[in-house]
């Protein structure tokens, strides 16, 4: 590995000779492959057998990590796309433990740099029942991949925006806990992406930590006082960590709370020279992961409060759109089948989008007003169907979602080839005892999305956009 002698250098004053060198053997080395498990998709009466994914150990911060003894080919494991598992950094999943030790009650949650959805992923699994999370991605197109991630992961209770965080003034003093995963110099990936070691110089470093302060200074008036920040970054200097986190102590009167943390984990604590206030640093020589950094920094309860813009309810937006597509007379029938393939269904309002029918809870109507009012919204809700004439055509976002009353629909379970023709949008045909109509299939029980079954074919629902593109299988495929 070709690192500058800039980098060298700082880090080297940074650690000292010791630690530098250890850090340096551990960067030539293989990253560690870790993932995280949706529990809400892997019950114990499916019968998915954990037993058959080689697990080496528990990722020791967070409930649901694991290591991996080698990289499987992810790309092809049906599971993988049905969400029952997100492959993330290990050292991320630390983010696990600032949520549980602080978010004891329901919250507005905003994950402001969440591409491509890793740490929202496992906010949405940790937040107590009855919080709405927020995720927003500036990248337009990442914006897709984050709503994607998020689709498959299965919880409705999340809205996905496409905003420069100082869009978001607009709301207030919104949201009780703001995750910021702010751009950095990646100085922490260089083991994962040899990019990042082109790319890094002492000039982008600056460029870095006034970016940084420019996104917190936008964003802060948006979190109630009282309320939680999460700052991380995946690099290893000061100038975007510890004094960041100075600065914002001193600019505002941020409080910086201490997170619980065992000694056998190997978090390395402050670097910054005179400080010692509290801050996590994994640093790979140390710990099983990559380079990562967090402080947790609670808002002064005497802070002010900024009012959010009054709500300004139109006959041209609803809830989760934008009004480009007017809603169409549906049928009360067909609103009342889209219903009965819900779970809870009482717990949510159903609202007609062109010729959508979506699903929203109905504790968030206000917010969901709100969020469309002052953001690009990418999605919101929960799609239930498209009306097409007198047929009702089942969203794939259903079939990913918990929300899905299974007992609606007709169920095939696939195999393992079927599957992966399915998730490549290819013709997929089911058994003769197969039902016609709209068909939920399945892999392993756990559901990959719905059919049209005609009798000597089935029509492929699944979304174009997301389907397997790769032509190349390996002639030995590990599977979960």
């Amino acid at each position: 590995m070709n690192l500058s002698a800039s980098f060298t250098d700082a880090t080297r004053a940074l650690l000292g000779d010791e630690d530098y060198e250890k850090l340096y053997v551990a960067l030539q080395q293989e990253p560690p492959v870790s993932i995280r498990l949706n529990r809400q998709k892997l019950k114990p009466a499916l019968s998915f057998p954990l037993s058959t994914f080689n697990f080496q150990l528990p990722v020791p911060w967070t409930s649901e990590g694991f290591y991996l003894d080698e990289r499987l080919t992810f790309t092809f494991d049906p599971l993988f796309h049905a969400g029952c598992y997100y492959v993330q950094e290990a050292s991320s999943m630390f983010v696990e433990q600032v949520l549980r030790q602080f978010v004891e009650k329901p919250v507005r949650m905003l994950d402001l740099c969440a591409a491509p959805g890793g740490k929202s992923t496992h906010a949405r699994s940790l937040l107590p029942e009855g919080s709405l999370l927020v995720a927003n991605e500036v990248i337009r197109n990442r914006s897709q991949i984050l709503a994607e991630n998020l689709t498959k992961w299965g919880h409705p209770d999340v809205v996905v925006t496409n905003n420069d965080p100082a869009d978001f003034a607009r709301l207030g003093s919104f949201f009780d806990v703001i995750l910021t995963d702010v751009p950095c110099s990646g100085e922490g990936m260089f083991r994962k992406d040899a990019g990042a070691i082109d790319e890094w110089s002492v000039d982008n470093v600056e460029i870095c930590w006034q970016r940084q302060r420019r996104i917190i200074a936008d964003i802060w008036p948006c979190l109630q006082p009282g309320g939680l920040l999460i700052y991380s970054t995946c690099t290893y200097n000061t100038k975007e960590d510890e004094e960041n986190i100075d600065w914002m102590i001193r600019e505002w009167g941020a409080e910086p709370l201490t997170v619980k943390v065992q000694p056998d984990w190997n978090i390395t604590s402050n670097l910054l020279a005179g400080k010692d206030f509290p801050v996590y640093r994994f640093l790979p020589h140390r710990i099983k992961g990559e380079g990562f950094f967090l402080a947790a920094l609670r808002k002064p309860f005497d802070a002010e409060y900024e009012e959010p813009e009054p709500v300004r309810l139109s006959s041209k937006k609803t809830a989760g759109g934008k009004g480009k597509n007017q809603p169409q007379p549906i049928g009360k029938e067909l609103m009342k089948e889209a219903a009965d393939w819900l779970n809870d269904a009482e717990n949510y309002t159903l609202s007609t989008e062109g010729s959508s029918i979506v699903a929203y809870p109905k504790d968030f109507m206000n917010e969901f007003a709100l969020l469309n009012q002052c953001l690009r919204v990418v999605q919101a809700g929960l799609p239930l169907a498209e009306v097409k004439g007198k047929d009702l055509i089942p969203a794939h976002g259903l079939a990913m979602s918990r929300l899905l009353n299974r007992s609606a629909f007709s169920t095939a379970e696939l195999t393992y080839e079927q599957a992966i023709a399915y998730l490549r949008k290819e013709a997929v045909t089911l058994s003769a005892e197969a039902p016609r109509g709209y068909v939920l299939v399945t892999y392993r029980e756990v559901p990959l999305g719905f059919v049209k079954n005609i009798g000597n074919r089935a029509n492929n629902l699944y979304p174009q956009e997301w389907r397997i593109r790769s032509g190349y299988m390996p002639e030995e495929v590990r599977l979960l």
